[in-house]
């Protein structure tokens, strides 16, 4: 028999992942993977900075995170350093400033590692509930611009001829990943919430066809990664985040391993 806290770890889990899989399909194919490590890596500073003005709202990490995609976007169009560069420096300013206001407020230090790692096992009704509606709004913000995004992926001065609206489509997009962010770090963490959205979408490119096939197919493989990781987690007595993504990886080198032939 099962207790009720690891099924409702599993659900929260499932819901973040179902989320994490097709966001993470557009950061594999644009070849974007550090942006997400940006996105988390600003979430710590939007904990900090929501403590420092006494709430411990996620809409104050999702605010941090589209600023700092907004930022990102602006020195993007100046154009005067690649993004690999300006991500790298987004990412680690956010990180350590971040990491120095939380340090200065006494009650996170014993908290730090529950942020960094996720503490998905604490999950209570209303976070559970407020998962599951974030799950709802980005799977629903995703259809929305799937077909523009996609054609940005594919060609972005195509798609700009073609009358895509590209820093609406890619604004939307960010903001879409900071939401995840926001409602995922108590799931798996700040360090690792990118590798949920990378892994398993990385192991669907192995087996898929289609772009929805390798979207359903990362949200198929980061639901197994959270069932498997949360019982191996309950059953080796070590914490949920690494061992969710151990799993993702294991079954990331599976799919790499199956002859074409058991291949979709």
């Amino acid at each position: 028999m099962i207790d009720d806290f690891i099924l409702s770890a599993i659900l929260a889990g499932v819901l973040v992942a179902m989320a994490a899989g097709p966001l993470g399909c557009f950061l594999v194919w644009r070849r974007m993977a550090y942006f997400g490590d940006t996105i988390s890596h600003s979430a710590l500073l939007g904990v900090g900075l929501g403590l420092a003005l006494g709430t411990t709202s996620p809409w104050a990490i999702v605010i941090t995170c589209a600023v700092i995609s907004w930022i990102l976007l602006i020195l993007e169009r100046g154009g005067k350093f690649s993004t690999d560069t300006l991500l790298g420096i987004l990412a680690h300013s956010a990180l350590s400033i971040g990491l120095i206001i939380i340090a200065l407020q006494e009650s996170l230090r014993q908290d730090m590692m529950f942020l960094l790692i996720g503490d998905i096992l604490a999950i209570d009704p209303p976070e559970l509930t407020g998962i599951a509606l974030m799950t709802m709004g980005t799977l629903g913000g995703l259809i929305y611009i799937w077909k523009p995004l996609l054609s940005i992926t594919v060609h972005e001065d195509l798609a700009r001829v073609e009358g895509v609206n590209i820093l609406k489509v890619k604004l939307i997009y960010m903001l879409l990943i900071a939401l995840l962010v926001a409602f995922a770090m108590k799931v798996i963490g700040a360090l690792l919430i990118t590798s949920l959205m990378i892994i398993p979408a990385a192991a669907a490119r192995t087996m898929a066809r289609s772009p929805i096939q390798m979207a359903l197919g990362s949200m198929v493989i980061g639901s197994l990664s959270v069932v498997i990781g949360i019982l191996l987690s309950s059953q080796w007595d070590v914490p949920a985040g690494p061992a969710i993504v151990l799993s993702a990886l294991m079954l990331f080198v599976l799919g790499r391993a199956l002859p074409k032939g058991f291949r979709v």
